[in-house]
């Protein structure tokens, strides 16, 4: 049953041995440049440029034609009264205004825009760690998928190969039909099996596919996914803290601002252009004029202390959320760690089961090449051989979801 040795010589092979044509960073490439979400968010940041540029042009002079003209004739003394009217008006004027601030007033509001800015660019990196952990995640299910069916079609190519070998023997009279039919009852599951592998790999891979926005109905197999479990050693600068700082820095700059609102405000003009009611010496309307408006506050009916009293109960609730999300965060990672660690455990511990499962197939091959073993052992055999297996595939697809896990806290 030279065969059946040839077996689990396959089943310990890699299956970066089958040919393979898509890979774990070209799906994530392709995720990453089709998500909308990611590109509303680039967007969003190119906004929030333009709105700086456009305050940094509002404080500058502005200027303004206004033009307009009148005419409203009394007709046998009907008409609207000349005294408000002028009867016929005409001006056309050019107005040049400007607002003057302080540099630090303009530097808050640049400030806040940065922090949307920066907030904006934070969120990216979140959405694309997020869709990073969600492809990873279908990925490793689809690769598990495949190796279960690779894993059940290598079983029954080789399972078909004894079967003419059995049949033979059974003809003469070294096994009973029974036994023979016993042996086909097992292809037969393992065929089964083979076909519910394989459309599970499908379904796996188009909801990669579709994931990862591809429109693409074809499947092809996925090459093994290289995941390196990750340490992380600094918190302070990870991206899930990271918007935390930034809402610390905007409650201190909207502080700024409300001082600056309450500080006066001052705006000149000038104009020149002609105005008139075409009267008399209407030529002679030609003008220009000059002036400017200041604005001081001076009692707002405690507006500024309610303001101030809103940004202390924001900052309050935001550190509270801070402290929480600290303790949740350290112990995913502590969990996390256990439970890889502990699929370390028990992987080793299959290696180990499944050097005995694999002996003791030898041994059986070899006494079934003398007729001196029942196929009901042999069976009992390799079925406990594939559990082993099995098992050992699950968990390791486990312990590379884990790991996905893990690596997702880690940017």
């Amino acid at each position: 049953m030279k065969h059946l040795l040839y077996l689990f010589a396959f089943l310990t092979i890699s299956s970066s041995c089958f040919g393979q044509t898509k890979t774990l960073d070209g799906y994530l490439q392709l995720a990453l440049k089709n998500s909308p979400l990611i590109k509303d968010l680039n967007n969003q940041v190119l906004s929030a440029q333009i709105d700086s540029v456009r305050i940094r042009a509002g404080f500058k002079p502005q200027v303004a034609l206004n033009a307009g003209g009148l005419y409203a004739p009394v007709i046998n003394g009907y008409g609207y009264a000349p005294a408000i009217t002028n009867e016929h008006a005409l001006n056309g004027i050019v107005t040049v205004s400007k607002t003057f601030i302080g540099k630090d007033y303009l530097g808050s509001q640049f400030a806040a825009i940065g922090l949307s800015q920066d907030s904006l660019r934070n969120s990216i990196k979140l959405s694309e760690q997020d869709l990073r952990r969600t492809i990873i995640g279908q990925y490793i299910t689809a690769y598990g998928s495949l190796q279960q069916q690779q894993f059940n079609q290598q079983v029954v190519n080789l399972l078909k190969g004894e079967e003419d070998l059995l049949k033979k023997l059974t003809r003469n009279n070294v096994y009973r039909q029974i036994d023979y039919l016993a042996f086909l009852v097992t292809l037969k599951g393992a065929q089964l099996q083979l076909s519910q592998s394989r459309l599970q790999y499908q379904t796996d891979y188009a909801t990669l596919n579709y994931l990862s926005g591809i429109a693409d109905t074809s499947v092809a197999e996925i090459a093994k996914p290289e995941l390196v479990r990750k340490v992380i050693y600094d918190r302070s600068n990870s991206i899930f803290f990271k918007q935390y700082q930034l809402d610390s820095l905007r409650l201190a700059n909207s502080r700024k601002l409300i001082d600056y609102s309450y500080r006066p405000k001052l705006s000149a003009y000038a104009d020149g252009g002609y105005n008139s009611d075409l009267t008399s010496q209407y030529y002679k309307n030609l003008g220009a004029s000059v002036g400017f408006s200041l604005t001081m506050p001076i009692y707002d009916g405690g507006q500024k202390k309610l303001a101030y009293k809103k940004l202390a109960l924001e900052q309050e609730t935001q550190q509270v959320y801070k402290a929480f999300y600290f303790n949740q965060y350290q112990q995913q990672l502590n969990q996390l760690n256990q439970q890889i660690d502990g699929y370390d455990r028990l992987i080793a511990e299959i290696n180990e089961q499944f050097k005995y499962a694999e002996s003791l197939i030898k041994v059986n091959t070899q006494l079934m090449q003398t007729g001196d073993l029942k196929i009901a052992d042999l069976i009992l055999a390799i079925n406990s051989y594939l559990s082993i297996k099995n098992q050992l595939a699950q968990n390791v697809i486990s312990r590379l979801q884990l790991i996905n896990q893990l690596n997702y806290w880690s940017r």
